[in-house]
């Protein structure tokens, strides 16, 4: 389809919003649009609908079908509705839970969301104000509901809000259920959805679910005499205008923890993130507020949660006094380090036990489960799949599971990523490493000295729009049909792709199976070096990112700066051969 066509079609479906059951504000809004000029807008806004995907909706916010608004969130809810009386046709009252961040539009949104599940007679339980997503899906747990949602876009930038649908066991949408979802979604006309509530339908939760989450979060506590001998460490916390505000603070607290310092200016919940240009505790600029402040107080621990509380960032000191964040990896590396070892030391472990890990987070995760006889699964990106290793594993013994960008999922009373859980736990790890005489830095060099070290790097390109999104594809496919025979002077060894399901040799051609049911746009690249290349489009944002991972031998303590140098350059060497620079 040429600019003309694309352009015609998207005129033709913009103007239907003028005349359908769409409010006069829609309305005037498309209006605007219509009579610009430049029509970029327009297109991006009509070029195709906001797809209900595996993730659910994520997207700018604003008039059109290929934006967050309360038409495509209806429908989404619509769909989900039919598909919930469709699949539990017996079930005297079907309930669903709804939370919300604190995004712009988001308490719209879930209110929308509620409205028409009552509408539908399902049975609607909303919390009465933002609420961090793990404790959504501790709720859809605790109260047997079928399914839930929670209106958020996680760290994306503030024009974007999003729409997460969970089913029954608190983990989001996984096949059948993604699939079946989507095409009841794809069904629903304007005119087919209830957008008048039930009131007699429609909860509110409040303080007594907070409480019931937080003292779960409790039980997870391997340590509490270090707390007890460090109930004054140093703790700077920020929730970068978002959901953790009272829930992180409070939980540190039911730890035993007295001393944690905020961030006035982040406390403010504001879903336009006035204090950071990006609300990702991935990102150095995000903490930076934070870690200024533990600066100037000697902080022992800095903690900062995404608006949705699901992704933790920590920074500590290192060696030479500076204040350095560890990376997804490395955070993922240290709670799966002390939850078997704390374990093992407190006959915890039943020799049944297991940990989790996505297919693109560091191997050396894998390493340390295993050398201490702890089975380790890989999943897909994403914690709905580290659900589904729980939900096919009921005999064995969760320990914990996470993935490189910034998400750990401590204990089994969740189905997703939990940053409250992770706060906790983390800083109950940083005062037992201090009733060491440790700090966090120390306790990962001991990993690396033990284990195996391992150096990481995630970068990505942007591509908005329609074009974007046919760059990303034709890169994947560059990869996939003209794969390097060597990258950085190291040759390819073996190339696993996740769409066919297939390891490859490529200097023998033997082909074998990966143990996956499902497929994924995911190409990994090994390299005879012990380095890996990892490649796929985000399922939730304009990007196509590269994971790197390379090893390297270290000797001793005092040679960790050396060869994580001499790591750095490794990557960047990759980097460069790929022409990614």
């Amino acid at each position: 389809m040429n600019k003309t066509e694309i352009l015609d079609n998207v005129i033709e479906t913009a103007s239907k919003w003028l005349e359908g059951n769409y409010d006069q504000a829609t309305k005037d809004a498309v209006k605007e649009l219509l009579d610009q000029e430049d029509k970029t807008a327009l297109i991006d806004s009509f070029y195709k609908d906001l797809e209900f995907g595996t993730g659910g909706l994520r997207g700018k916010m604003g008039p059109g079908t290929n934006r967050m608004n309360i038409y495509t969130v209806g429908a989404a809810t619509q769909g989900l509705a039919n598909y919930l009386n469709k699949s539990f046709p017996n079930k005297e009252q079907i309930s669903v839970c709804i939370g919300y961040d604190c995004r712009n539009n988001s308490k719209l949104f879930s209110d929308t969301v509620a409205n028409i599940f009552s509408a539908n007679g399902i049975k609607a339980y909303i919390f009465e104000d933002l609420r961090p997503t793990p404790e959504m899906s501790f709720a859809i747990r605790h109260l047997g509901c079928q399914s839930g949602v929670i209106i958020t876009a996680s760290h994306n930038p503030k024009e974007y809000n999003g729409y997460k649908a969970y089913w029954e066991d608190g983990s989001q949408l996984v096949p059948p259920h993604d699939k079946n979802v989507i095409d009841e979604v794809k069904a629903v006309k304007v005119e087919d959805i209830k957008f008048e509530g039930n009131p007699d339908l429609i909860e509110v939760l409040g303080a007594k679910m907070d409480k019931l989450y937080l003292d779960t979060v409790k039980t997870l506590s391997l340590s509490p005499e270090a707390i007890q001998n460090q109930k004054d460490l140093k703790i700077v916390f920020t929730p970068l205008h978002g959901t953790t505000v009272k829930l992180v603070p409070d939980s540190l607290a039911n730890y035993g923890f007295e001393n944690v310092i905020h961030i006035p200016e982040q406390d403010v919940v504001d879903g336009n993130f006035p204090t950071v240009w990006s609300a990702n505790p991935e990102e150095p600029e995000a903490l930076k507020m934070a870690v200024d402040k533990a600066d100037e107080i000697d902080a022992d621990l800095v903690m900062a949660c995404d608006p949705d509380g699901d992704r933790l960032g920590i920074s500590v000191k290192n060696d030479k006094g500076e204040w350095e964040i560890i990376n997804g990896n490395q955070t993922a590396l240290i709670f799966t380090y002390y939850l078997i070892k704390r374990r093992r030391e407190l006959g915890l472990l039943t020799g049944n036990d297991y940990v989790v890990k996505t297919i693109v987070t560091t191997e050396l995760f894998k390493d340390v489960a295993e050398k201490n006889n702890v089975e380790c699964f890989d999943a897909y990106t994403g914690f709905k799949w580290i659900a589904d290793v729980m939900r096919k594993n009921p005999e064995k013994n969760y320990v914990g599971g996470g993935e490189e960008s910034f998400g750990y999922m401590p204990g089994d009373f969740t189905r997703d990523k939990d940053a409250v859980s992770s706060c906790s736990i983390m800083a109950e790890i940083a005062a037992w490493a201090k009733d060491q005489d440790k700090n966090l830095f120390d306790i990962l060099k001991e990993i690396y000295l033990e284990y195996g070290f391992s150096k990481e790097k995630m970068i990505y390109i942007v591509r908005e729009g329609l074009q974007g999104s046919q760059e990303i594809a034709q890169m994947m496919h560059d990869y996939r049909f003209n794969t390097p025979k060597e990258i950085n002077g190291s040759p390819v060894v073996l190339v696993k792709d996740y769409t066919t399901r297939k390891a490859t040799n490529p200097i023998t051609g033997e082909a074998t199976d990966l143990d996956f049911e499902t497929t994924a746009d995911v190409l990994q690249i090994y390299l005879e070096d012990g380095s890996k290349i990892s490649v796929r489009p985000s399922g939730t944002e304009p990007k196509i990112k590269y994971y790197f991972e390379v090893r390297e031998e270290l000797p001793s303590i005092e040679d960790f700066y050396a060869t994580e140098e001499k790591a750095n350059k490794k990557i960047e060497g990759i980097i460069d051969s790929l022409n990614l620079n």
